[in-house]
């Protein structure tokens, strides 16, 4: 099971509070997709720079592997305050701990609350995950 210490989207990337920042992330299943459990068919990433101001739903940057490439999207508004470069410069992080090491961006959200629209906890996301494999 996922950590239950975040909430997660249906496009697969996880939030989590992380004292006065949000931590955001792309989940496990996410890399698994995109690489299809090799880490070097991951080959690019494009974050934000930090103080980019974004909207909840709005895309901050985009994975690309050898096969897709994805949007990187965030569920909550906020200031980008700090960006994860490790990973640009070293994706088999994300293959790696896509939970931990790999978080993307920090933002300093508009609202502290991970109750919103959209988020789910890990036992509904886990469902979500069940129900595209049936």
């Amino acid at each position: 099971m996922r950590p239950d210490d975040r909430k997660y989207t249906k496009s697969h990337e996880w939030v989590k509070l992380d004292g006065d920042t949000i931590k955001i992330g792309i989940t496990d299943f996410a890399v698994t997709e995109l690489c299809s459990g090799n880490e070097g068919d991951l080959v690019y990433c494009d974050l934000p720079e930090p103080g980019r101001e974004l909207d909840a739903g709005e895309t901050f940057g985009e994975i690309e592997s050898v096969k897709a490439v994805a949007d990187l999207n965030t569920p909550l508004a906020g200031t980008v305050a700090e960006v994860n470069v490790a990973i640009e410069e070293h994706l088999e992080i994300l293959s790696r701990d896509p939970f931990n090491d790999g978080w993307m961006i920090k933002i300093t959200p508009k609202s502290k609350s991970l109750d919103v629209d959209g988020l789910m906890d890990a036992a509904a996301y886990e469902e979500l995950l069940a129900a595209k494999e049936a």
